[in-house]
């Protein structure tokens, strides 16, 4: 590969690697036809970009990114694809799943939210991790209990005061 294809390769990926919140590093080696195709069709669907790129491009494309992924540098041995998403536990769910029935994709490492993963004993704390339209619809449903409480409570004491009041008016 030549040298000026090399640092086009490394734009790129630091260009990816900054416009994505979320990417995971995973180890795809092994796999055979199928089970790569349906690994990328299963990634396609789910709006997960897979690329499957070299350790010392990779790190390269790190060093010149603005995220501070120095802890990284150490799982770049080996196979090693990366997961672009938007979604920040979507491609631990797919890795997860996907592992079900085959020994690989293997989860080297993710940077999610500003925030490093290193292993494959990592994978169970980030299915679990919330993304941020889950986070928003809780905070809402937090938001709205209170309001909806005391809306309630007006609504009883409403009727209290009416059924109150229609017995007395009933006696007269």
């Amino acid at each position: 590969m030549k040298r000026s294809e090399k640092l086009e390769i490394i734009d790129n990926l630091t260009q990816e690697i900054n416009s994505y919140s979320h990417f995971y590093l995973a180890d795809v080696a092994d796999l055979n036809a199928e089970d790569t195709s349906s690994l990328r069709r299963q990634c396609y669907s789910k709006q997960i970009k897979l690329v499957v790129v070299k350790n010392t491009l990779l790190r390269k494309a790190l060093e010149n990114s603005e995220k501070n992924a120095e802890e990284l540098y150490d799982v770049l041995k080996g196979n090693t694809s990366v997961m672009f998403c938007e979604v920040g536990n979507e491609p631990a769910k797919l890795i997860k799943a996907f592992s079900k029935t085959k020994k690989k994709p293997v989860l080297k490492a993710a940077y999610v939210e500003e925030s490093v993963y290193l292993g494959a004993d990592q994978l169970e704390v980030l299915t679990s991790l919330k993304s941020k339209d889950e986070l928003l619809g809780e905070i809402v449903g937090l938001l709205q209990s209170p309001i909806k409480t005391v809306l309630g409570q007006l609504q009883s004491s409403g009727n209290k005061i009416h059924g109150i009041l229609q017995t007395l008016s009933e006696k007269e």
